[in-house]
């Protein structure tokens, strides 16, 4: 498995996990989640591609498939009144593909995810997890997170 930064012609495949993805919430969460859609339109992921501020990772196989990816945002609370200005890299999605996992796609994909923002001078990598989805809930704490804050709602 090769960890490197996603490229254009990796779209359509990180399509197909795109969806798994936002199935595997919507299966959790039908109520927020609409099924068979992506998150972000191949448009989309040109300019996230492109953006340093939006770096992505992806495991590929050794015929360079994509067998999972990280998008990552840089994220400073510059200016705030509260909050001091650390650098953190925010994971916004990981993912690896449902038929391989188990297999340490994903553990790796998120050291190299961290080996990045030390390179990067982050202080430190933060990311949300539904709480309907058991499994990667339990796959980040193995790899050593802990809750930073919870998010808790009330349906009407």
């Amino acid at each position: 498995m090769t960890i490197r930064a996603a490229e254009q012609r990796d779209i359509p495949r990180i399509g197909e996990l795109l969806i798994q993805v936002n199935n595997v919430h919507h299966r959790g969460r039908p109520d927020l989640f609409k099924a068979d859609v992506r998150k972000y339109t191949d448009t989309e992921l040109e300019q996230i591609f492109a953006n340093p501020d939006t770096p992505v990772l992806v495991a590929a196989d050794g015929c360079d498939v994509v067998q999972g990816y990280a998008f990552c945002v840089f994220q400073r609370h510059k200016d705030s009144h509260i909050l001091t200005g650390v650098k953190t890299l925010y994971i916004d999605d990981l993912c690896v593909d449902e038929r391989l996992r188990g297999n340490h796609i994903g553990r790796e994909l998120y050291r190299a995810v961290v080996d990045f923002a030390r390179r990067e001078g982050c202080y430190n990598v933060t990311l949300n997890v539904w709480s309907c989805n058991a499994s990667a809930m339990a796959f980040y704490e193995s790899c050593g997170l802990k809750p930073q804050k919870v998010g808790m709602e009330v349906i009407l």
